[in-house]
């Protein structure tokens, strides 16, 4: 008699640019029985073969990455992945929906807890046009100036992001882990996440490739840093401009995140 092996469960790494996906996807296919395989909607992620499937439907996409996903041979499966930034459902409306409807999804919302960190850091890519970095060279990221509108419109969009995904999503089916975090203490951060896999504890190799592109603070970084901060002194957003404050992370009434 034949027995069928079972599809290994789905999850999604879900965030706003430059909050660390790479870095925590590197870690997570250390473990031998989870698969991350990138960007599903980024047309050059060179884990997917297939370039024109951005062009089919999104249930079909799913279905790509979660029933006929690229395959590694010596790993048993237990957990595949991907992951989205936010800017990515900009293109397909509808592809937000149909991910919350796939069956048995387990959501980790990575979450930088200063946006702005996050804002500054996409600005320098862009204009370097280098998203990642695997030395430790001390090469240092140009200075940035933002706009008062862009720094208000990113601030939106990231709240409006992560309070529609803490409201899609059962609390059972979603961790929500901080950049910082996974930084600082990368295997009290992925113990909490094998947990929520279900999987079994794996502690990390110490030997992840890719490097933090800018360490320096954000008042250093960013020209016009005393005009933003007069700005949006008073604001709900002004302690993303108080240089030396721990952030914690903002709850709404029911626990879940409501601003980062």
């Amino acid at each position: 008699m034949t027995q069928t092996v079972p599809s290994p469960g789905p999850f999604v790494i879900l965030a706003m640019p430059r909050t660390g996906t790479h870095y925590l996807e590197e870690m997570l296919n250390e473990h031998p029985q989870v698969l991350s395989n990138g960007e599903l909607l980024n047309t050059y992620d060179t884990n997917w073969l297939d370039k024109d499937r951005l062009t089919g439907g999104d249930r079909a996409l799913l279905e790509l990455a979660y029933l006929r996903y690229p395959n590694q041979t010596h790993k048993k499966l237990t957990r595949v992945g991907c992951k989205i930034n936010e800017p990515q459902f900009h293109d397909r409306p509808g592809f937000f929906a149909e991910l919350a409807r796939w069956p048995d999804l387990k959501v980790i919302l990575l979450v930088r807890r200063n946006t702005l960190e996050s804002l500054r850091s996409l600005t320098q890519a862009r204009q370097t046009r280098q998203w990642l970095k695997f030395s430790s060279d001390n090469d240092a990221a140009p200075s940035i100036k933002l706009t008062v509108a862009c720094c208000e419109a990113y601030f939106k969009a990231a709240d409006d992001f992560h309070n529609r995904v803490a409201r899609s999503f059962a609390s059972t089916d979603l961790h929500v882990a901080e950049y910082e975090t996974l930084l600082r203490e990368p295997s009290a951060c992925l113990a909490k996440i094998w947990e929520f896999l279900g999987v079994a504890a794996f502690g990390p190799s110490g030997t992840a490739n890719l490097k933090r592109q800018e360490a320096r603070p954000l008042d250093q970084t960013i020209e016009n840093f005393e005009e933003l901060r007069r700005h949006f002194a008073g604001g709900p957003y002004a302690r993303f401009f108080e240089i030396g404050r721990r952030l914690t992370p903002r709850r709404s009434g029911k626990g879940r995140l409501a601003h980062s």
